[in-house]
């Protein structure tokens, strides 16, 4: 909810008003009301001092409140964002340094392939109300990181030899793979231990 319809929607309850109420108070229409609540409207102009005057709240305090939250919410964006990037490189590491290191077996290859799938089944796990594009999206960029690097690094020819010699594009297509049909996997078994 956005600082402008938390207020509101708190100084009306702790007013007692029901939101029909406030309405009618305000006379402004009920479903304005309850789209500012439910953060679908911003008030402005003459519907925020309309709903201020009813409340008895200061329309410029809500201004300014809201000017706090968008300059914290962008703050917030870039600690997210540097986060997540650092989040997605660490776990690629982790995943080359199995398939990747120069003493790497066929023991750590496996490894790699079984955090390949754990990793994204995890993420999964805690993400299911995100679409599987947009996951892919946010939880891949090492991986696009990698391949880039990759492709740059060693030439095309060479990127192939490396990334089917050393299992790093299994561990993709995997990886990859379990954030997309992750959600299905997981419906999938909902529904089985349900029958």
């Amino acid at each position: 909810m956005n600082s402008i319809g938390k207020k509101i929607s708190d100084t009306r309850k702790q007013k007692g008003f029901t939101q029909e109420e406030l309405a009618e108070l305000s006379k402004v229409n009920l479903r304005t009301i309850q789209r500012i609540e439910n953060n679908k409207n911003e008030p402005r102009g003459k519907t925020l001092s309309l709903i201020c005057d009813a409340l008895e709240i200061d329309k410029l305090d809500l201004q300014e409140l809201n000017e706090f939250s968008k300059n914290r919410s962008v703050a917030n964006f870039f600690i997210n964002g540097t986060y997540l990037i650092l989040l997605n490189i660490l776990l690629t590491c982790i995943v080359l340094y199995l398939s990747v290191d120069s003493e790497a077996n066929i023991n750590s290859r496996i490894g790699a392939l079984l955090l390949s799938f754990l990793i994204p089944f995890f993420i999964v796990c805690f993400t299911q109300n995100m679409k599987a594009t947009e996951r892919v999206l946010k939880f891949s960029i090492g991986w696009g990181v990698c391949l880039t690097t990759l492709f740059f690094a060693q030439g095309f020819r060479g990127a192939l030899a490396t990334g089917f010699s050393t299992w790093i594009f299994s561990c993709i297509l995997i990886y990859v793979g379990v954030l997309f049909y992750g959600s299905m996997l997981l419906n999938a078994t909902k529904i089985k231990n349900k029958d």
